[in-house]
């Protein structure tokens, strides 16, 4: 049976789809079944996986509404053992359309939910916000993995972000875990990146994972490339990252 991820932070720009592409990718070359799916409006993880988002006609946003079964929305991708639903910028309607419907929570769920059997790891690239979108994410994951960036506001929303987890786990999902909160974007020539560091770790000591994902120009540029890391350069820094923390995440689920 395969694990259900989600990837979450409401505050934009804390490396969550730089996450969801290298993790998937990174998991995929350890041999493991994968399927990514772009739940962000903005298509970043689709885009950064080499598809024409403008062409995307069966993607998260028919699965969501129920129009077409999540199976005719999977692509494979360029990178081993990984596949994805795709987004398009249309998804953006998908909270108003899901407003009045029955168990609007619970679109995902049902949807994806049969898949399991098909892959090790299902991975859900969330948009930043706390939005109907990421509701249905939370709802249809095991677990969620937090990313944090190591910067002054790193901190900032993530009470929020908790107190949202508290009551999707209280009304809609008992069984919803937080897989770990990950730290990204280190400098450790910065003394805040390193604060930040010894701070979360304090705060949340177990939670927090290992593997510390640092500043990359690498991780910057494969993107436009719609490329994962690890296929742009599987010696850079960032490629080692994220195999480092597919591999903690591996054991941590044995």
């Amino acid at each position: 049976m395969g694990k259900i991820i989600a990837i979450a932070n409401q505050k934009g720009g804390v490396g969550k789809t730089t996450t969801s592409i290298n993790l998937a990718a990174s998991l995929g070359v350890l041999e493991k079944k994968v399927l990514l799916i772009d739940a962000d409006p903005q298509a970043n993880a689709s885009s950064g996986l080499g598809i024409e988002v403008e062409s995307v006609v069966q993607g998260t946003y028919q699965v969501l509404e129920h129009s077409i079964s999540a199976e005719d929305a999977i692509i494979p991708t360029n990178s081993p053992n990984l596949d994805i639903i795709p987004a398009h910028i249309d998804l953006v309607a998908i909270e108003i359309e899901l407003v009045d419907k029955q168990d609007r929570e619970y679109m995902l769920k049902k949807a994806i939910g049969h898949l399991r059997e098909k892959y090790d790891y299902i991975i859900i690239d969330c948009a930043p916000s706390l939005g109907l979108l990421t509701l249905n994410a939370l709802t249809a994951a095991d677990s969620v993995m937090i990313p944090i960036q190591c910067e002054y506001f790193a901190l900032e929303g993530l009470g929020k972000l908790l107190n949202t987890i508290k009551s999707i786990q209280k009304i809609h999902n008992a069984d919803l875990d937080i897989e770990g909160l990950l730290l990204t974007m280190f400098d450790s020539r910065l003394r805040l990146s390193n604060q930040v560091v010894e701070e979360v770790n304090k705060h949340f000591d177990a939670m927090v994972f290992k593997t510390i994902i640092q500043r990359n120009v690498r991780l910057s540029e494969a993107p436009s490339y719609g490329e994962s890391i690890i296929s742009y350069d599987a010696t850079s820094k960032g490629a080692n990252n994220y195999l480092s923390l597919a591999e903690e995440l591996i054991k941590k689920n044995q």
